[in-house]
């Protein structure tokens, strides 16, 4: 069952005069990879238990009650993103590299109670964390021998007279405004496309050469003010105000040409859709570990629902070639703000750390999240979003994550390793059902007196597929990619403590 799940083929419709929020948005913005620290990278994220990090108030903010002295730290990551996207037996493979702000916060600790039982400690702290890197870059490109874009915009816009496309069917009033499709001969609401010459040389004549560039770029990234302590050295506690930003655009540009002697006399085109998104965030997190003996903590973690506001940007356009037209036909629709509030789903985080005496630990995280929680809402325009939402339930589900850290310990060097599993959000009948993620890291530090210096490598793979259109005829071959998708982060962390 192909449901609105199918993001591309939706948004490829999702243009002037329709609202373009839809569950691949509401998803982009719910699910969370943290990134931090490199000692928190390298140790997969496992510190629901362990705290004592600065990426830890984005997770778990009891993890700030962990400190005993005041600290600095700064984190700059360098990523590289791969793909390889695998169409009608071709395979492109395309990349990016991105330097970036991975962590950087302080902690303030007040100076410590000289007594073993009640309120031993009270540390404030502020950390910016990012939260998601959202940048990548996907070439798709093969020989279609049984489809093309036109036929779906042609499907769309039967059963309309071309004077309702504009504001019926918008990218497919581009593709009639450029002659990509016209109505039938004898018909005045029946499209046919290029391939067929309208509809007057049936069958359609394909074998063109396909092309479709996805650039991605953006981020969500959250200041996160917090407090937290302890008491009794046994029960921490913590509490974070998080405000997120987040910054998304998406660019597809997807390109046909043929070699053939059509009848229309049609050589190639290029339509190009373009959307931005830019929002702010708040959510509320709570947090405890406790540590019923000196060897192990326990934790656990509450995130409130995030409350975002969102501006989106949308514009597309077209260009089509002739060969009897020295001059390209272009078209391009009015570009369009919206704008709406989404609500991310609730999160429960626990966790287990063990202390093997003084040289290691091990840590271990769960996490649940029901995806199909999200909600969008209007903001003053009166768009009801009961459809929207529906959708987004029908198609994503509860995730479980879970993460595992290591840490060794020889004098002043630090060994770490880590995995993170993130589970599948899509249910069964959807196209990305079989999508998850898996993490693999490892990373090294040094310790001397109050000063920190941390390296750490994390590698995160995952599938995906990409519909490029959805057409009604069960007979044709989908014209769909499969995307393996691998994302390398080298993390670099420096930290100073003070007020020892």
């Amino acid at each position: 069952m192909r449901k609105l799940s199918l993001v591309i083929l939706i948004t490829a419709s999702l243009t002037a005069g329709i609202n373009g929020q839809n569950v691949d948005d509401a998803l982009r913005y719910s699910q969370v990879f943290y990134t931090g620290s490199a000692r928190f990278m390298s140790m997969g994220g496992a510190f629901t238990a362990l705290g004592g990090d600065l990426s830890t108030l984005s997770q778990n903010p009891a993890g700030l009650g962990v400190f005993r002295s005041s600290e600095i730290s700064i984190s700059p990551q360098l990523f590289h993103i791969n793909t390889i996207a695998n169409f009608k037996a071709n395979s492109t493979e395309d990349y990016i590299y991105e330097f970036g702000l991975g962590q950087g916060g302080i902690v303030f600790s007040l100076p410590r109670r000289n007594k073993e039982s009640g309120f031993t400690t009270l540390n404030f702290g502020y950390s910016y964390n990012q939260t998601n890197n959202l940048n990548q870059h996907v070439t798709i490109n093969g020989v279609s021998n049984s489809s093309s874009l036109t036929d779906y915009w042609a499907e769309i816009s039967d059963g309309f007279y071309h004077d309702q496309l504009e504001t019926e069917a918008p990218d497919a009033f581009l593709a009639y405004d450029v002659w990509l499709i016209d109505t039938l001969s004898g018909s005045n609401v029946n499209y046919g496309t290029v391939y067929s010459n309208y509809g007057d040389n049936f069958p359609s004549t394909y074998g063109q050469t396909v092309q479709r560039l996805i650039s991605t770029e953006g981020y969500t990234n959250e200041h996160a003010f917090s407090f937290g302590g302890s008491y009794s050295d046994k029960l921490f506690f913590g509490a974070t105000v998080g405000i997120t930003r987040l910054r998304y655009t998406s660019k597809y540009e997807h390109s046909e040409s043929t070699e053939a002697d059509l009848p229309s006399l049609f050589t190639d085109f290029n339509y190009t859709f373009y959307y931005d998104n830019i929002g702010t965030g708040y959510t509320f997190k709570l947090g405890a570990i406790y540590k019923p003996v000196e060897s192990l903590r326990i934790g656990f973690g509450f995130h409130s629902p995030g409350l975002y506001r969102i501006d989106e940007y949308v514009n597309d356009n077209i260009t089509s070639h002739f060969s009897d037209v020295a001059i390209p036909y272009e078209s391009s629709n009015e570009a369009v703000r919206y704008n709406y509030a989404l609500t991310t789903p609730f999160k429960i985080l626990a966790g287990a750390a063990l202390q093997i005496k003084k040289v290691g630990l091990i840590s271990l995280d769960y996490e649940f999240i029901d995806y199909g929680s999200a909600k969008f809402s209007e903001t003053g325009d009166g768009y009801n979003y009961s459809a929207k939402n529906q959708a987004i339930k029908n198609s994503l589900r509860p995730a479980n994550n879970l993460r595992l850290g290591a840490e060794a310990r020889l004098n002043n060097i630090y060994f770490r390793g880590g995995y993170g599993y993130y589970g599948k959000v899509w249910k069964d009948d959807e196209l990305k059902s079989n999508v998850n993620y898996h993490s693999f890291s490892l990373g090294t530090g040094f310790r001397e007196k109050n000063i920190i210096v941390d390296f750490g490598f994390t590698r995160m793979t995952n599938p995906d597929k990409y519909m490029l259109y959805d057409l009604n005829d069960t007979e044709i071959e989908d014209p769909m990619s499969e995307i393996s998708v691998s994302r390398n982060i080298f993390t670099l962390t420096f930290g100073y403590k003070f007020g020892i």
